[in-house]
C-alpha cells in the first residue's frame, strides 16, 4: 500500500493517538481477546469491499420495514473501535458524540470508520448544532473524494460512569434517525467502565417504531444486574420497551494488525508501567461515593418499613408499605401493612451487595497488579 493511500486510513497522529490507545483502552494482545476482535480474510479484507449497488438494492427493498427486530448484530472495525474509545475518553466526565461509517450486510451493520462531531456536550447530554451538520457534509464530500464511498449507518455517543443504554433523548434521536435515515444504528460507549474493566464496555441499540409493542423489554444487562448511579436510576430502564440490543463483535484488517504491532512494540513500557489504582482513581471515588448514598437510601427506606409494636401485637391495620429502592409494595390485612415492599427491598439490598462487590473486586486486583509488578520488577537482581 502507498504511504499516501496509509495516510488515508490512519487521519490521526499516530503518537498520539498510539499513546492515548494504549493507555486508555489497553487493548493490547490479551484486550483483544477480550474484546473479541478477529481477523479477517488477510487476502480479501472483504469487510472492507463496499458494493454501491448491493447498498441500494438493500434499501430499495427496506426489509426492516417488515420486521421491527431484523438487524441482529453489528461488526465494529478495530479502527472504529480505537476511535469512538478514544473520542470518548477525551470527553471526560462530559458526553461526546460521533458518527460512524459501514454499510449493511444481510442482519448486520459493518462499521469501517468512525468520525468525531463538534458538538456541545454536558454530564447528561450532547447536543448536535449547525457547525455539527457543515462539518459533516463536508466530511462525507472529502470521503468521497479519497475513494471512500461508504455512508454514515449509526451514531455513537458516550455514557462517562453509568453504562451502555440509551435515554429518553437517546431514544427520542434514535426513532427520528430510524425513521427518515434508515438503515441507522446507535451505539453507547462509556469510557469510565472501559478503563476500569480494562476491555471496551460498548452497546448497539435499535428503537421500535412508535405502534409497535415488544413481548419482553431490552435486556439492559447479560448478567441480569448492571450499577447505575443513583442520580440515573430513575431514567434506567425507563424507556427499555422502545428499544432492543445488538450483539457486538469487532474485527481487524491486516493492515490494523500492523499498525496495532507498532504501536505495541513502541508503547508497551507506559502500559506496563501503569496503575490500575491510579488510572480509575476518580472513576472509583465516584463509585464509592455513589455507593454510601445508596446505602443511606436504602437504610431510609428499611427504617420506614420497619414494622410497629402494634402490628407486631397483631393490632395493626393494613396499609401502604414502601417498598424501598426499586418500587412500592401494598400493605396487607392486619398486621400485614408494608409487606410487599420486603421483596423489593431485598432486591434492592442484593443489588448494593453486587454493586459493593464489584467496586472491591476492582479495587483488589488493582492492588494486587501493583504487588505482582513490585515483587517481579524490585527484585531483579537480588539472590533468593
Amino acid at each position: 500500500m502507498e504511504k499516501s493511500a496509509l495516510k488515508s486510513w490512519v487521519p490521526i497522529d499516530i503518537d498520539l493517538a498510539g499513546q492515548r490507545y494504549l493507555e486508555g483502552t489497553k487493548l493490547t494482545r490479551a484486550a483483544e481477546l477480550d474484546n473479541n476482535v478477529e481477523l479477517i480474510d488477510p487476502k480479501l479484507d472483504a469487510l472492507y469491499n463496499y458494493n454501491d449497488e448491493a447498498q441500494r438494492a438493500v434499501a430499495n427493498a427496506r426489509p426492516w420495514a417488515k420486521d421491527p427486530n431484523y438487524f441482529k448484530s453489528v461488526r465494529i472495525s478495530a479502527v472504529a473501535l480505537i476511535k469512538m474509545t478514544m473520542h470518548a475518553r477525551s470527553g471526560g466526565a462530559l458526553e461526546v458524540m460521533g458518527l460512524m461509517q459501514g454499510y449493511v450486510d444481510d442482519e448486520t451493520f459493518i462499521v469501517t470508520d468512525a468520525f468525531r462531531l463538534p458538538v456541545e456536550g454536558t454530564e447528561t447530554r450532547v447536543n448536535a448544532q449547525n457547525e455539527a451538520n457543515e462539518y459533516l457534509v463536508e466530511y462525507l464530500d472529502l470521503c468521497r473524494a479519497q475513494g471512500r464511498k461508504e455512508n454514515v449507518v449509526g451514531w455513537y455517543h458516550s455514557h462517562p460512569g453509568y453504562g451502555c443504554w440509551l435515554s429518553g433523548i437517546d431514544v427520542e434521536t434514535q426513532a427520528l434517525q430510524q425513521k427518515y435515515q434508515e438503515p441507522f444504528l446507535a451505539v453507547v460507549v462509556d469510557p469510565d467502565r472501559t478503563i476500569n474493566a480494562g476491555k471496551v464496555e460498548i452497546g448497539a441499540f435499535r428503537t421500535y417504531p412508535g405502534d409497535h409493542k415488544p413481548e419482553t423489554a431490552s435486556s439492559l444487562a447479560s448478567d441480569g444486574f448492571q450499577a447505575v448511579p443513583l442520580a440515573k436510576a430513575a431514567e434506567f430502564g425507563a424507556h427499555s420497551n422502545r428499544y432492543y440490543s445488538l450483539e457486538v463483535s469487532h474485527f481487524k484488517s491486516t493492515l490494523d494488525t500492523h499498525l496495532l504491532e507498532l504501536l505495541w512494540h513502541k508503547y508497551w513500557v507506559q502500559t506496563l508501567s501503569q496503575s490500575p489504582l491510579l488510572t480509575n482513581r476518580d472513576y472509583g471515588n465516584k463509585q464509592m461515593l455513589d455507593l454510601s448514598s445508596k446505602l443511606k437510601e436504602a437504610t431510609s427506606a428499611l427504617v420506614r418499613n420497619r414494622p410497629t409494636h402494634s402490628m407486631l401485637l397483631g393490632g395493626g391495620g393494613g396499609g401502604a408499605g414502601v417498598g424501598g429502592v426499586g418500587g412500592n409494595g401494598a400493605g396487607g390485612g392486619g398486621g400485614g401493612g408494608g409487606g410487599g415492599g420486603g421483596s423489593a427491598t431485598d432486591k434492592a439490598h442484593e443489588k448494593l451487595v453486587q454493586e459493593s462487590n464489584l467496586i472491591a473486586s476492582k479495587e483488589m486486583s488493582g492492588f494486587m497488579a501493583a504487588q505482582i509488578k513490585a515483587k517481579v520488577f524490585n527484585d531483579l537482581g537480588r539472590q533468593t
